[in-house]
């Protein structure tokens, strides 16, 4: 069965986003980047909410930039062609490889566990992700911890009265002190 992971850059407070809405000191550094470069390798698709979609939308035509450098369009061709589904009730299209859906996240991830398919299930996004992570559908949490505090924003995990158990299956230190954490959600049995 194919996992479903959520995996962000995230300030050592907690957030995705300061305050202000800006995430520039979330920019990750070469060994970062080439790092999420081979994460996206493991993702068969990618769930995202509108915001996500639209900052996303950038990588659509990257490629055609002349300046762009070796790892910009690397990741780019692994970008475009990744199967998309954007959830949003404020859309009415979508570009590149993505398809629209208003509602059904949890009948979605259903169907995508359901079909034979390799990669991992992507939700980008901390509003859809923690709709999944209400429901128990994320497997894995997958952090890049920025050595930074931004004093408030969107927060990475959601805000609930919700204990969920996890295990640490690997984690690295970057030489920019970026710290990554993969966590394993530890389901009881019968959950």
């Amino acid at each position: 069965m194919r996992s479903v992971t959520y995996s962000m850059g995230v300030s050592l407070d907690g957030y995705i986003v300061g305050p202000d809405g800006t995430f520039d000191w979330a920019a990750p550094d070469d060994e970062v980047f080439r790092f999420v470069i081979d994460e996206i390798r493991g993702v068969g698709v990618h769930l995202m909410g509108r915001r996500l979609y639209e900052t996303m939308l950038y990588w659509e035509t990257a490629d055609e930039d002349p300046s762009l450098d070796e790892p910009l369009l690397e990741w780019t061709a692994l970008w475009k062609p990744l199967p998309k589904v954007v959830f949003s009730t404020t859309l009415s299209t979508v570009r590149g490889n993505a398809r629209l859906l208003s509602g059904g996240l949890a009948e979605e991830i259903e169907r995508l566990r359901a079909e034979p398919g390799d990669g991992d299930i992507a939700i980008g996004g901390a509003t859809l992700a923690a709709e999944a992570a209400a429901r128990g559908l994320i497997d894995e949490y997958r952090a890049r911890v920025y050595p930074v505090l931004v004093g408030g924003g969107t927060p990475f995990f959601p805000r609930t009265e919700r204990q969920v158990d996890l295990e640490l299956v690997e984690s690295r230190t970057f030489s920019s002190k970026v710290a990554y954490l993969r966590h394993r959600v530890t389901r009881r049995t019968g959950s």
